[in-house]
């Protein structure tokens, strides 16, 4: 029987990280299944950045934000007194990380009650993000919600 010398050990590491790096290329690329862009135009909305930051800090310093619930009819979003149909124009996304396809996106009216509601029926259960737009005496406002649909 041969004598293991520090050759043998150099073929064996050399080997074995080959085999490992092949084994993660071709054993786990399931990794990348779930890996869809937010959007399809992302480095053209990636240099308006600026202004979806600032709409973001004019939410925050409002008094009164939007509420929104959950209940069997869908997600209900409720605005504050002093934002109507007449001089707001309100839009959401609603995005779901793991499927665009299941994604919606609308421009609103708000009802009697300054409200409106995604209906249960566009909605799949899981994780989405909701991203509420709303423009009101022409300025932006922006705030985002993490929801869970059950």
């Amino acid at each position: 029987m041969k004598n293991f010398t520090w050759g043998h050990g150099i073929f064996l590491a050399l080997a074995s990280f080959i085999i490992f790096i092949l084994s993660m290329i071709f054993l786990f690329p399931n990794g990348q299944k779930n890996s869809e862009m937010v959007t399809d135009k992302y480095y053209e909305e990636e240099l308006l950045y600026q202004s979806v930051i600032d709409a973001k800090k004019r939410a925050d310093l409002l008094e009164e934000k939007p509420a929104y619930s959950q209940s069997a009819e869908g997600i209900k979003l409720t605005f504050p007194e002093g934002i109507d149909n007449s001089n707001s124009v309100v839009s959401f996304v609603l995005n779901r990380s793991d499927d665009q396809n299941l994604d919606v996106k609308k421009t609103v009216k708000l009802d009697a009650n300054r409200a409106f509601v995604i209906p249960a029926s566009v909605l799949k259960n899981g994780n989405y993000t909701l991203r509420l737009h709303w423009i009101k005496d022409k300025i932006d406002y922006r705030l985002d919600y993490d929801v869970i649909w059950k």
